[in-house]
């Protein structure tokens, strides 16, 4: 792989990546937000990819397809099966009586509908944390300027996005959305700032991510069942009652 061709496709898969956070915080239907984080788990591959067939690093490519398979496929198809009926499938038996909100009856559960930071203020906040990564990034780049620690602000741009969807979304997959967008965000700035990980240290970190999947799966698939719905703010009144 020539050199231009390299920072080519490295700045392409890191672009989309960056892309796939902006649009988490843009787009309010929970199914698009998983499809995103599908492409974001691809772009991420392929930055593995990128750095390895460049460097020649074959566990590296290990690594990409492992990446792959996982935050593009596994865990997307987690996702949507937390979302069950509200994306297509049969229709949910209604919450008992007791457990139902009187606030929420007309919300659909497939819609973040009340965000706690509304749009546009979002999209404001995702371009001023973007800017802190990149100063922050900075005196980083400047010890070792290649293509891959150049670009290193956007895998921290990825953190600091994902962690403010963490904190601006209500519903628990937008949520989990915005956890496995900061996880993505961890992940790309060790591609880029040493130039991959060791597979068995990926790999542990793989498995605990779909461990925490997994259980987030079982207690949101619990909380419709048991409250017809996945709205924090739903659980906080009958807490306070």
């Amino acid at each position: 792989m020539t050199s231009g061709a390299y920072t080519q496709l490295l700045d392409l898969a890191c672009g989309v990546l960056l892309l796939c956070a902006v649009v988490v915080l843009w787009q309010r239907e929970l199914a698009v937000l998983v499809r995103v984080l599908a492409v974001q788990g691809a772009a991420l591959a392929a930055i593995a990819a990128v750095l390895g067939v460049h460097e020649r690093r074959w566990g590296l490519l290990v690594v990409a397809a492992g990446v792959g398979v996982l935050r593009a496929g596994v865990l997307p198809y987690l996702l949507r099966r937390a979302l069950g009926a509200r994306t297509g499938g049969a229709a949910d038996p209604p919450p008992p009586a007791a457990y139902r909100s009187p606030y929420r009856e007309d919300v659909s559960e497939a819609r973040e509908t009340r965000p706690v930071v509304n749009v546009a203020a979002s999209l404001v906040t995702a371009a001023l944390l973007t800017l802190l990564a990149y100063a922050a990034a900075r005196p980083l780049v400047a010890l070792h300027p290649t293509p891959a620690t150049r670009a290193l602000p956007v895998g921290l741009a990825v953190v600091l996005v994902g962690f403010f969807v963490l904190v601006a979304r209500r519903r628990a997959i937008a949520q989990v959305v915005g956890f496995l967008t900061l996880d993505n965000g961890i992940t790309a700035t060790a591609f880029l700032a040493a130039s991959g990980v060791p597979p068995i240290v990926e790999l542990g970190v793989s498995f605990d991510v779909l461990l925490a999947v997994l259980v987030l799966h079982v207690l949101t698939t619990r909380m419709r069942a048991a409250f017809g719905g996945t709205d924090l703010d739903d659980l906080r009144e009958l807490s306070d009652r």
